[in-house]
């Protein structure tokens, strides 16, 4: 399986580094092939210009090459912070520019924008990690959860991808390094019930 990881947090000492390294580390010990992007360390530039918004625009080549990489993606993996709801604004940003038309999605035929969209994205799971300096509980009572409802309604359940798993670690800056521990224990038993070692079998 080619399993492609999505980590956006600026501070390389973050436990969001730390949860991007423990999954991809058992990725690899699985067996399957990895796709790593460090958004903030590859300085991806979230801007989407006008000229790429349409199906078939001609893409730079590096965001072509991560349009190639999620199309042909088994497994997605997404790694941030809870920021205002929301994902970084990188974060974002990779969303616009790669999570688009003709690559994750197509409008059927006389769709003005506004019906369901036909999913292109192969993945058949994927996988977010939050980190929240808010209960989850009151996440949940006083938000709504947007985050569990931007990545599972509004962008891989239109992109094709029937598995989704969701978890949210915190309050991370009363956290214990005992319970950082378990949070990464965690993070490894959920990659290997989606992304399980290869058979080694021919």
């Amino acid at each position: 399986m080619k399993i492609s990881i999505v980590l956006a947090h600026p501070d390389k000492n973050s436990f969001k580094h730390a949860i991007a390294s423990t999954v991809a580390a058992e990725v690899v010990q699985n067996g399957h092939d990895l796709y790593f992007h460090d958004l903030y360390t590859e300085r991806f530039d979230p801007v989407l210009p006008g000229n790429e918004m349409l199906s078939g625009a001609v893409l730079p080549q590096v965001v072509e090459n991560l349009c190639n990489e999620i199309s042909s993606a088994d497994g997605i993996v997404i790694i941030h912070p809870n920021w205002w709801g929301q994902p970084p604004a990188i974060l974002k940003g990779w969303i616009d520019r790669v999570i688009r038309p003709g690559v994750a999605y197509n409008f059927l035929e006389n769709d003005s924008g506004e019906g369901v969209p036909e999913g292109l994205l192969k993945a058949r799971s994927a996988i977010v990690f939050n980190t929240s300096n808010t209960p989850v509980e009151r996440e949940k009572s006083m938000f709504g959860d947007p985050l569990e409802l931007i990545w599972k309604k509004c962008i891989f359940e239109l992109c094709g991808v029937k598995t989704f798993y969701r978890e949210m670690f915190g309050v991370v800056v009363t956290s214990t390094l005992e319970q950082r521990r378990q949070w990464l224990d965690k993070v490894r038993s959920t990659v290997n019930r989606y992304f399980p070692a290869q058979d080694n079998q021919a």
